[in-house]
């Protein structure tokens, strides 16, 4: 999915998960791009006839004509869009006795998986949700002789999944047993302990089978060698390695070192490709080179067309609103955290400004970023390097094109 397109579907998403009704009356209707319209139409006026058993007045209402508007907006479709679509209807409630009634067509990033007409306080967006989430894993393992880590990489997050230590002796024998019999006992506890990590990572990684792209494995050698070629691993993941590694950590902490030594073999990733970027933009502003941070700075590059990769986080959540004088039209931009308020006065007639629009920052740059053919890359939070241009850098940076003189 286009990151910016995904951005976009992700704050929909928060958006619809804000609102509430104040009975079981907010529409959620789930059609799947093969279901016959005529069919759902069908049903829906059957809802619409049950509806008027509903003994609440209110409710009943409400989910009338939310139900009325689902049907009208389906008549302007002869079959539903590519992926399907999702419309929600309802009233919902505003706070302070205000309420709103509306009605949207949401046309998904991946096919809808279900049919399903669906009432409740809130809209139902769990098969919206799990579109977000990242499929693609990649099998994580780091060991030596005296402990494991198994875990995944999914998107831009590392995560443990489990861990293990051994009962092998070290390299020295104990007084009393000959080099022989000490060797073939370490063997067989080496033996054991990779055994035992096998089965630990099959059963860790074989749930996520369907979409696990490769397995990792990292550790000193010959450890890494002796326990991949010694098919440990259950055979639908043993088939998935791709590549062993060298890491001089077994613990958590080697499992981030494992996606880094690795970051060849995984260069189409995001987190990769992330890291990357943000290490270009970072060897810039080490140098005072071609780099620029903080909303300001950057609008004022973006309006010269010197930007050459806007870098923005993907938690970053602020609106640009403008205002107007009601007496001298004057206007006047600023940029607040999201749903907040500021009240402006105009300096020239002492009088409140009204507010007249509101967009979404993150939105609005990177319209701007396009517009002057600059490339837009959402950094996620997830990564050192994403929280670091978040809490670091205001969440707003760019490479540049060329930096003019003086600046």
């Amino acid at each position: 999915m286009d990151t910016r397109l995904k951005y976009e579907f992700r704050r929909k998403l928060e958006e619809l998960e804000k609102y509430k009704g104040r009975g079981t009356e907010l529409i959620t209707l789930y059609i799947p791009p093969d279901k016959n319209l005529a069919d759902v139409a069908s049903q829906l006026r059957n809802e619409l006839s049950q509806a008027q058993n509903i003994k609440s007045k209110q409710t009943r209402t409400h989910v009338m004509a939310g139900l009325e508007a689902i049907l009208q907006r389906l008549k302007y479709f002869r079959k539903p869009p590519e992926n399907g679509m999702v419309i929600i209807s309802g009233v919902i409630d505003l706070g302070g006795g205000k309420e709103k009634h509306i009605t949207d067509i949401i046309e998904p990033p991946e096919p809808v998986p279900l049919y399903k007409y669906h009432c409740d306080s809130t809209f139902y967006l769990e098969p919206l949700k799990e579109m977000l989430v990242e499929k693609k894993v990649y099998g994580l393992i780091v060991l030596d002789r005296r402990e494991a880590t198994i875990g995944i990489l999914r998107g831009k997050r590392i995560e443990a999944l489990a861990y293990a230590t051994s009962n092998v002796p070290g390299k020295h024998r104990q007084g009393g047993q000959s080099s022989v019999r000490f060797e073939r006992l370490r063997e067989i506890a080496i033996h054991e302990f990779y055994k035992r990590v096998g089965e630990k990572a099959s059963e860790a990684l074989l749930q996520y089978k369907d979409d696990l792209m490769g397995v990792l494995i990292g550790g000193p050698s010959p450890t890494k060698e002796e326990f991949y070629e010694g098919n440990y691993l259950h055979h639908e993941i043993q088939k998935k390695v791709i590549g062993l590694f060298d890491v001089s950590y077994t613990d958590e902490s080697g499992l981030y070192e494992l996606v880094e030594k690795a970051s060849d073999a995984l260069q189409e990733l995001d987190i990769m490709r992330e890291k990357k970027i943000m290490n270009r933009f970072l060897k810039e502003v080490v140098k005072d080179g071609a780099a620029a941070y903080g909303e300001d700075e950057v609008r004022k590059y973006l309006s010269m067309g010197a930007v050459d990769t806007l870098l923005i986080s993907e938690d970053l959540r602020y609106e640009r609103v403008k205002y107007r004088c009601p007496v001298c039209g004057e206007e006047k931009e600023v940029t607040i955290k999201e749903n907040t308020s500021r009240d402006m006065v105009c300096e020239k007639d002492n009088v409140k400004m009204e507010e007249v629009e509101r967009r979404d920052v993150i939105l609005e740059l990177a319209e701007l970023a396009e517009a002057g053919g600059a490339k837009v890359e959402f950094i996620s939070s997830d990564s050192e390097e994403g929280a670091m241009l978040k809490n670091a850098f205001g969440g707003i940076a760019a490479i540049l094109r060329f930096k003019p003189e003086g600046w």
